[in-house]
């Protein structure tokens, strides 16, 4: 007599929202400059920063809480034209995210820092390289970016990247033990991205096989992520 095996939960990819309050931010030693930035503003060493970091080091976060705090609008880089610069800054306040030389529109980036700098305006650029390694035509806008006050953020260290992973677990009802933490910590790359997706991965696999989350759990799934 053949005995079939239990049938496996499905799981399904829900989407989980992801807050940019000040209270969902969670800080440490490697961002404390990119926040004490944020928090000293009106009283900037210029009107113009930018915030330079890996993906997932918490540019947007920031650049969400100043926005908030300062009446901002946001706007990608790779959309910015320079017909649209005066209306982007018709609050005297702009986040502009994720400067890339290679897909922005230079001469709408000059005219709008131009422009920033007549109206007195505050801009808030993320980046995820500082200014200095931009390979940038037109001279003028390079000489612009070098010489704008950089702010860095570092990658997570161990304490911050704990916190983010059980803040990920959390935000999916997930209960990560010590053991589990901790192994995840000492395997996964040091990036809020790489919490995010390890969390993420554990929890569809626990859902998949109907298995509750255990450091075993979480070893199969970076071992077949190719993290283990």
């Amino acid at each position: 007599m053949s005995v079939s095996a239990p049938p496996r939960q499905l799981a399904f990819a829900l989407p989980h929202a992801e807050s940019f309050s000040r209270d969902d931010f969670l800080d440490g030693p490697c961002n404390a400059a990119g926040l004490a930035l944020i928090e000293r503003w009106p009283d900037w060493p210029n009107r113009i920063m930018m915030l330079v970091g890996a993906q997932g080091s918490g540019k947007s976060h920031l650049a969400a809480i100043w926005a908030k705090e300062a009446g901002a609008r946001l706007t990608a880089a790779h959309t910015l034209t320079a017909a649209a610069v005066p209306a982007e800054l018709a609050t005297g306040a702009l986040v502009v995210e994720d400067v890339d030389p290679a897909t922005v529109d230079e001469r709408a980036l000059f005219h709008l820092l131009n422009l920033a700098r007549e109206h007195d305006a505050f801009v808030l650029m993320t980046a995820r390289q500082p200014p200095s390694a931009f390979e940038v035509g037109l001279r003028d806008l390079r000489s612009r970016l070098r010489a704008l006050p950089v702010v860095t953020l570092a990658p997570p260290d161990d304490g911050l990247l704990r916190a983010l992973i059980v803040k990920f677990g959390a935000d999916r009802q997930m209960q990560l033990d010590e053991a589990v933490v901790s192994y995840l910590v000492s395997r996964i790359e040091r990036s809020s991205v790489a919490a995010r997706d390890a969390v993420a991965q554990l929890d569809a696999e626990s859902l998949r096989l109907g298995r509750p989350i255990t450091r075993a759990l979480a070893a199969n799934v970076l071992r077949h992520d190719g993290t283990a």
